[in-house]
């Protein structure tokens, strides 16, 4: 199993990576698009639908996904980035506002339409910032993504040394507080070597990359919820020996949208002291 994760992991990283430094606009929009879909499919599995109402919401999300390209391809990015700006802030307030409080009183609406919508908008946010990101700064998505990464293993570490107090035991109860902090930890010292080689030009990166470390376990969490919800362990089986797609980033779901949103407006407040 180890053996399988590792080379997934490896073919993953070897397409991911050129493709996103080196493909144009439109082909990576319609990559990533591909892989929203893969997304929406497995988050239908978290909703308990009917035969029926699993096809026609993935023929609408389909549908829908061909819709925004083609608006991309006629618009062009100006007009695709101010659009993200307002799907980014909704985003933002969600995870850093509406998920933490249906986490704490480990509540949120069951009935489907609404977490359809959920599930759309979810994918819809996350495309949207991939697409920005890769137009704006590749760089960025990479940063996200090892902030990510980094937190999920110090987490697994930390707790699995330290962990006494459980963070949702009722969600997931292999998550620890002691997790929490060694992911915190290992991105404080991630934050600090990328301003101390020049990697950023500013501290503002540590809060950043906290808070985006915080909503990776919001994201975490909350999918953990609806799989708990569906009686699932996995999202699916899209990467082998990794389980579904959704498994795999579920903390970047919530982090890029934030973290994009952030950047945005810090850069929007230094505009605005520049005059």
């Amino acid at each position: 199993m180890l053996k399988i994760r590792v080379i997934t992991a490896v073919v993953l990283l070897g397409v991911f990576i050129p493709a996103l430094f080196l493909s144009p606009m439109m082909l990576w929009a319609s990559l990533m698009m591909a892989l929203a879909l893969v997304g929406i499919r497995e988050w239908s599995g978290f909703l308990t639908l009917t035969n029926r109402q699993e096809k026609g919401y993935l023929l609408f999300s389909a549908l829908a996904g061909l819709y925004l390209l083609f608006l991309l391809y006629q618009s062009g990015f100006h007009w695709f980035f101010y659009q993200s700006l307002l799907v980014l802030l909704v985003a933002t307030i969600f995870w850093l506002v509406v998920v933490p409080l249906a986490l704490f009183f480990h509540y949120f609406p069951r009935q489907k339409w609404l977490n359809m919508l959920v599930g759309l908008g979810l994918m819809l946010s996350l495309w949207m910032a991939l697409v920005t990101t890769q137009e704006l700064n590749p760089m960025f998505l990479l940063v996200i993504i090892s902030t990510i990464w980094l937190a999920d293993s110090a987490a697994y570490f930390a707790g699995k040394q330290f962990g006494k107090h459980k963070l949702a035991p009722a969600i997931s109860p292999g998550k620890t507080w002691e997790g929490v902090a060694g992911a915190l930890f290992a991105v404080g010292i991630y934050a600090c070597l990328l301003k101390l080689t020049g990697a950023v030009s500013t501290w503002w990166v540590l809060g950043c990359l906290w808070v985006i470390t915080i909503a990776g376990i919001y994201g975490d969490l909350f999918e953990s919820l609806f799989k708990r919800r569906a009686n699932l362990k996995d999202s699916g089986q899209f990467l082998p020996g990794h389980g579904g797609l959704l498994d795999r980033i579920d903390g970047v779901i919530p982090a890029l949208p934030v973290g994009l949103c952030l950047v945005l407006w810090f850069h929007y407040m230094q505009q605005s002291y520049a005059f």
